[in-house]
């Protein structure tokens, strides 16, 4: 009898564990635009990032962080759909270097922003910030030139490159932001 059994649940595993898998990679691509604005209504409320309640007063580099992180977003999303649509199945190395690229570079470079970006001396963070967007930048083309390269479509590669051009257009009015305009810091 157990035999039998375990036939019948493997692959009721097998389906959730794909499940689980395919959902992490849209999780960790939703998580820093979602963190993000959490953290801008919480920073709000301290003295130091009031201007923040009023977007009259926000900086232009803010608004292209918000427009292009969306726009990023938007395309992610809209790659992950069309994975489903179209019946296109990420294999496991795939889905590996891409989980790789957004949770193991994307976050932790999330969180350095974050923190260069309320930190007194952002400067401190620049070379940590740096080094994690280079090695990211690694697993991005990693993921684009061994997996999707010959792969994708038109349709696919534009959304690709829409993501790719919204987060690079976004991290560097962040840069800007932070490392620039130094009286927000208090420098």
């Amino acid at each position: 009898m157990p035999a039998t059994s375990a036939p019948v649940l493997a692959p009721s595993l097998r389906t959730s564990l794909f499940r689980f898998r395919e959902s992490a990679s849209l999780l960790a691509s939703l998580v820093p635009g979602v963190l993000f604005g959490v953290a801008l209504v919480a920073l709000s409320r301290t003295p130091r990032f009031a201007w923040l309640t009023e977007p009259s007063l926000y900086p232009w580099e803010l608004w292209v962080v918000a427009v292009a992180g969306t726009v990023a977003t938007a395309a992610g999303v809209a790659d992950w759909v069309h994975h489903r649509a179209a019946g296109l199945r990420v294999g496991p190395n795939e889905h590996k270097a891409e989980l790789l690229a957004l949770a193991g570079g994307g976050l932790p470079l999330f969180l350095l922003m974050c923190a260069a970006s309320v930190a007194p001396r952002p400067l401190v963070f620049l070379l940590p910030v740096l080094v994690v967007l280079m090695g990211t930048l690694v697993l991005i083309c990693y993921d684009e030139f061994v997996f999707h390269r010959r792969r994708c479509g038109r349709f696919e590669a534009l959304l690709h490159r829409t993501l790719l051009t919204g987060h690079g257009l976004a991290f560097l009015a962040w840069a800007h932001f932070c490392f620039v305009r130094e009286r927000l810091h208090g420098g």
